[in-house]
């Protein structure tokens, strides 16, 4: 994470909105998954769920084939 911080003021919400778009369109899209990770692991901490990112999804996959009409 970098430590360097800058405050800024905005004149209206749409403003700040779109600086915020700006920011994540200058990052990476390696930066942008690391940010989802941490803020994914921040969101189980805050509800108390323990979390281990070694753990798979148990979603279970199912395909459906249709035969040719």
């Amino acid at each position: 994470m970098d430590s360097n911080k800058t405050i800024r003021r905005f004149s209206s919400h749409e403003e700040q909105k779109a600086e915020v778009n700006r920011y994540w369109q200058s990052q990476s899209a390696g930066q942008r998954l690391a940010a989802v990770w941490d803020a994914t692991a921040a969101a189980y901490a805050f509800k108390g769920i323990p979390y281990d990112p070694t753990r798979r999804s148990e979603a279970t996959l199912t395909r459906i084939q249709r035969t040719s009409s």
